[in-house]
């Protein structure tokens, strides 16, 4: 069952939460209907264009450059990580479904899908590409992308449960060995 305005008001997964839908940098943010539009907070991470072949086994800091700013330019066909403005945390039988705001995907950019598993907590890690001929403002604090919530029965097993590696994550996150 996708989660309403006010289940998702009286959850207590969102924090900072806000209730209402507000108006920033042509993109909205906070409560919607059926979800919640999370908002871009300011670290910005791209990697490095020269290098060895990546995998999630190999990526390190190395090769990598972190940005903390209130704007990042994100030229055409690049891509960015990024992290929500908001804390998340998952209920054992929630399942969140990070998807693209339309307003951004009409400009071209692109929010790689994420679920966020029962039990998880943390800022989430945003993958962002842009689709665009032409480059792309991001703003830190404007709306960047929409979650949809999901609730089933409780699984025998959560992230927590299994202690997952991206447990409680602050800021962007490298993938994790």
């Amino acid at each position: 069952m996708l989660l309403s305005d006010d289940q998702i008001a009286l959850s207590g997964i969102i924090e900072p939460f806000e209730a209402e839908q507000v108006r920033m940098a042509g993109t909205s943010y906070g409560l919607s209907s059926y979800g919640y539009d999370v908002r871009l907070g300011s670290e910005f991470v791209v990697i490095k264009p020269a290098g060895w072949a990546l995998s999630p086994e190999t990526i390190c800091e190395a090769d990598v450059i972190r940005t903390h700013a209130d704007t990042f330019v994100l030229p055409p066909g690049r891509f960015l990580l990024a992290v929500t403005a908001e804390y998340l945390t998952m209920p054992p039988d929630v399942t969140g479904l990070v998807c693209d705001k339309s307003s951004w995907a009409r400009c071209g950019l692109s929010v790689q899908n994420t679920v966020l598993e029962p039990g998880w907590h943390g800022e989430v890690t945003l993958e962002l590409h842009n689709q665009s001929p032409r480059p792309l403002l991001l703003t830190a604090g404007q709306g960047i992308a929409q979650v949809l919530f999901v609730r089933g029965m409780p699984c025998a097993t959560t992230y927590a449960d299994r202690a997952g590696r991206y447990q409680g994550q602050r800021g962007v996150t490298l993938p994790r060995r």
